[in-house]
């Protein structure tokens, strides 16, 4: 039986804690959400594993959502389909129910990667596409230098693109992913050339990496960023940032 938190979460992150003004800082950014289209082709019933609050499930398709934290699962919009309180590692449908599936900023909580990416295989007849960011790509962000011990908890959570692509099949491949300036998703590198909105706790909050760092650690950085905000020392080293309409950080759609 798997652990699961006191909100229904399945992964490492307690969601029931972290996760309930998620979709205030989370918006599906439309860029990233055109790639996911794009991906997935011409199917028409798909499966959204770890579908949270609803980021990037696609209007004219039939979605079927499943998602295990009542925290996420009620901030989910009307009028998107009520998510099913399930996890990716024990999916409850038949082989072969879907067009194809996709798990998007999910697959680093889930508790068994494996038996989560052979479920969403089972149950697809098409492409699985897999949003994710690759640890070997994570010191490119400026946060590797202002928090690294978060970055090194992403490192650690993330799953290597090998990992996936070997999960998902032959014919997997990677698409790297450009995070523009002005990013709705508030993953961390959405922030790229806009440090000044990591001092906003809700937005750290957002990202579930924060929460397995002290908070001690945290109000460090938070102090750190604001003096060299204030000074112009984050400037003068990463101002080029602020006038940089794309950054090549850490973010990859795999589809398989």
């Amino acid at each position: 039986m798997m652990n699961r938190h006191e909100d229904g979460s399945a992964g490492d992150a307690n969601y029931g804690v972290i996760g309930t003004h998620y979709r205030s800082y989370r918006q599906p950014d439309p860029r990233i959400a055109a790639f996911i289209e794009v991906a997935l082709g011409d199917a028409r019933t798909v499966l959204n594993v770890g579908a949270g609050a609803g980021s990037y499930e696609p209007a004219t398709r039939a979605v079927t959502p499943v998602e295990p934290s009542a925290a996420m699962r009620a901030q989910r919009p009307v009028h998107l389909a009520t998510a099913i309180d399930a996890t990716a590692e024990a999916l409850p449908f038949a082989d072969a129910s879907f067009d194809a599936s996709m798990a998007t900023f999910s697959v680093h909580q889930w508790q068994d990667l494996q038996k989560g990416l052979a479920e969403m295989r089972r149950v697809t007849r098409g492409p699985v596409l897999v949003l994710s960011c690759d640890p070997a790509a994570l010191h490119r962000s400026w946060l590797a230098d202002y928090a690294p011990e978060m970055i090194a908890v992403e490192a650690r959570r993330y799953p290597a693109m090998d990992v996936l692509t070997a999960a998902l099949g032959a014919d997997a491949r990677i698409i790297p992913m450009p995070i523009p300036f002005d990013c709705t998703d508030g993953f961390s590198e959405a922030y790229y050339g806009r440090p000044e909105a990591l001092l906003d706790p809700g937005a750290r909050k957002s990202n579930s990496a924060w929460s397995f760092v002290d908070p001690g650690y945290e109000e460090a950085f938070v102090t750190r960023l604001t003096a060299d905000l204030q000074q112009g020392v984050w400037d003068k080293a990463y101002g080029q940032l602020r006038h940089q309409t794309e950054f090549d950080g850490s973010l990859r759609l795999i589809v398989g």
